[in-house]
């Protein structure tokens, strides 16, 4: 009898997808519990850059974009692999046979078209949350020093890369921090929108942080739904804070750096019309 394969056992798969500091890391934790989903637990970074040249060093440090031509079944069927062997349901059952996976890895924003070809049968789901917002976190972020993907990035100067690599990183080299984070929203947010719109309609979720934190409950029983997935769990009022939590969250919270984050607002403008626009069609 022939073996399933590891990327055969994964089906319907389900990839979060958002710019940085989105509260991804939220959706995701709370997610977990539905009854139906397997996970790694964590974010999948070594699972995804173990395979061979998918890590950026290995790419010229070019950004961590995968496209669909990165998608090869020799190197899908290893990371898939990579992804099963550590896959467990919210009670820490070792997944057996198919599955159904939930990964949120922030990377993961520039990889679209290549998860969608790796397994075609995958859904994304794009968290949306106020740049503004966004944009205090990752500042507040790349200064703790807590998210260094990249410490030793060839030619960077300034605060250790932090969070995902984007296209065009080099043209940021020596620029202000929040131009750099605003750059980094900006080219995450219009990639993913076009790799998304390339898409069918049916493979698409979209889900606004303000929904989830106002009415957790509502918002993710409506996404589970979305996505054939049962909900046994009642949420509180409010969620815990998630694992990557810096400081505790508030929505106005992005006005202590308002002075930073005001005059690159122009940045953003633009990308975050489109993803407005997107979200209203679904």
């Amino acid at each position: 009898m022939i073996s399933q394969s590891s990327r055969d056992k994964i089906v319907r798969p389900i990839f979060i997808v958002s710019t940085p500091r989105s509260g991804s890391t939220l959706l995701f934790e709370t997610m977990v519990a539905a009854p139906d989903l397997f996970s790694t637990g964590r974010e999948s970074h070594g699972r995804i850059e173990r395979v061979a040249d998918f890590h950026p060093g290995k790419r010229g440090w070019s950004s961590n974009r995968l496209t669909a031509d990165d998608a090869s079944d020799a190197a899908v069927e290893t990371m898939a692999q990579l992804f099963y062997e550590g896959l467990a349901d919210r009670d820490g059952k070792l997944a057996a046979g198919p599955v159904r996976m939930l990964e949120k890895t922030p990377k993961n924003a520039l990889r679209v078209p290549f998860f969608a070809a790796a397994w075609p049968d995958s859904i994304f789901v794009y968290l949306y949350r106020d740049p503004r917002q966004s944009l205090s976190s990752m500042i507040e972020a790349w200064a703790s020093g807590r998210f260094r993907t990249y410490p030793m990035l060839p030619g960077w100067s300034g605060y250790p890369w932090s969070l995902l690599l984007v296209p065009g990183w080099r043209q940021m080299i020596g620029k202000p921090l929040p131009e750099v984070v605003a750059h980094q929203w900006a080219i995450t947010t219009n990639l993913m929108l076009a790799d998304l719109e390339a898409l069918p309609a049916e493979r698409v979720r979209t889900i606004w942080q303000d929904d989830l934190l106002a009415n957790p409950q509502v918002a993710v029983e409506k996404l589970a739904r979305s996505l054939d997935l049962d909900w046994d769990r009642q949420l509180g009022l409010k969620l815990p804070l998630s694992k990557t939590t810096v400081s505790r969250p508030d929505p106005e919270k992005w006005r202590q750096l308002a002075h930073l984050i005001e005059p690159v607002m122009p940045i953003v403008e633009s990308a975050d019309a489109r993803a407005r626009a997107f979200l209203e069609r679904f």
